[in-house]
């Protein structure tokens, strides 16, 4: 990622030029999980974190990513940027050795998320867990090295701390202590559940009417078990913030939860994953406390995963790069309304992606059409699922206009305000919509 690192440098060159009094800044710690929704209850296991970080900060109900999907949504968290500005991935980085520019201390899992029998880069070296119930846990390890890192830290030099725990992604593996939690629970049978998308997109067309009953079954443990990752998570905050509070840095210090996407379980006949412009995948949890902010304030202002950067840096008192495309919400968090922001609009875009093998048992898919299958040849993305949105927000209007760079020029409207879950497709009525939006795939 060619700017992943370039905030953190920010941070790390800044905290230690000694022309800067730095007993006067902050301490971050930010809490990144990873496809944790919060349309479909995604934040209701988090007890102690709504406690911890709620209770006494700020609540971001109209909290979006810009791109559903991780690893470009990371990378946008880290630079302020669109995805089509940063351009996640590149050779020269990954590998077990590379460490990216600024990290005094880095720790990352070696490949996608997982619970048991991983790797980790400790630092540029090659670190591998098994399957050990008590030492293995990945969240619980994290959370042990978060802890690790903390007893380094003081009062004088601040720290910039990012976690980003597996949970609730899949593999949908809990700790043993939590695995027979919520087992009563199923997942929300939203309005849009289990019922194909009339008038969709290419993808969502080719989704079943109705979802089997063997699926449903399949998405209620999928819900239960991604509720019970959560548990592991919820720990891990109350033992940061218990190490802050004995450490005597908890009131100088901002704490930041949020996810990196949203996620959909049964919507639209699609059985679990994200990747799609409707509301379930593209909001997601803020949570914010720390010097200065009110407690147990909610901000409906709408604030997106590019809006992070800016926001770390204005409260560590760093000028914020002008080739950012978001901006600070500092203004909302300590109550500046001179400086409320007038933006009511803003992107949402994503890039399909499909395999150029064939998926095993679903002969209707050609090579290259669509990526992984994962239950009963119900496909979550396609080279086809590639749109860029207008998401509108504000006292006035909410609604959601997209185009697809597909064959068909394919386009999707909703008022979200008359039809919260998106079931009816309004597109040809936003004619305006589409040469907007169009013109920004010629561009």
């Amino acid at each position: 990622m060619k700017n992943f690192s370039l905030l953190i440098y920010y941070f790390f060159v800044f905290i230690l030029n000694k022309n800067f009094c730095l007993n006067h800044l902050p301490n971050f710690v930010v809490i990144l999980t990873d496809d944790q929704d919060v349309s479909l209850g995604g934040l209701t296991p988090l007890k102690k974190t709504y406690s911890i970080v709620k209770k006494h900060g700020a609540d971001f109900p109209n909290m979006f990513v810009t791109t559903p999907l991780c690893c470009p949504s990371r990378a946008s968290i880290l630079t302020g940027k669109y995805a089509h500005n940063h351009e996640y991935g590149g050779k020269g980085t990954g590998g077990v050795k590379h460490i990216p520019l600024g990290w005094d201390k880095w720790i990352g899992l070696v490949g996608n998320s997982c619970y048991y029998n991983y790797s980790l880069s400790v630092d540029g070296k090659l670190v591998k867990h098994g399957s050990n119930p008590e030492k293995d846990y990945l969240t619980n390890v994290i959370v042990d090295h978060a802890l690790d890192f903390l007893s380094l830290q003081n009062q004088t030099v601040p720290f910039f701390m990012f976690l980003s725990p597996p949970a609730p992604h899949a593999p949908f593996e809990p700790f043993s202590a939590y695995k027979n939690r919520f087992s009563n629970i199923s997942a929300p049978r939203t309005p849009n559940f289990g019922i194909g998308g009339k008038r969709k997109h290419w993808l969502l067309r080719q989704a079943p009417k109705n979802l089997p009953q063997s699926v449903i079954e399949s998405v209620d443990d999928v819900f239960r078990n991604r509720w019970r990752t959560l548990l592991s998570v919820d720990d891990g905050v109350h033992e940061i913030y218990k190490k802050l509070k004995r450490m005597r840095l908890l009131e100088n210090t901002y704490i930041f939860f949020t996810s990196d996407n949203g996620f959909h379980l049964g919507q639209f006949s699609l059985p679990w994953d994200k990747r799609q412009l409707y509301e379930f995948d593209i909001r997601v949890p803020l949570l914010v406390r720390g010097p200065g902010i009110r407690k147990n304030i909610e901000i409906k202002h709408p604030v997106l995963n590019i809006d992070l950067a800016p926001t770390f840096l204005e409260l560590a008192n760093i000028p914020i790069p002008k080739d950012f495309d978001g901006e600070s919400f500092v203004p909302y968090l300590k109550n500046i309304k001179e400086r409320f922001s007038n933006r009511t609009s803003f992107i949402i875009e994503h890039q399909g992606e499909s395999t150029n093998k064939r998926i095993p048992g679903c002969p209707q898919y050609k090579p290259g059409e669509v990526h992984t299958c994962e239950i009963d040849c119900i496909c979550e993305d396609s080279w086809n699922n590639t749109y860029i949105c207008i998401r509108k927000l504000s006292k006035e209007e909410n609604f959601i206009s997209c185009i697809f760079n597909d064959k068909e020029n394919f386009g999707e409207a909703y008022n979200i305000t008359k039809d919260p879950f998106q079931m009816k497709n309004l597109f040809p009525s936003f004619e305006f919509a589409f040469y907007r939006v169009n013109s920004l795939f010629r561009n």
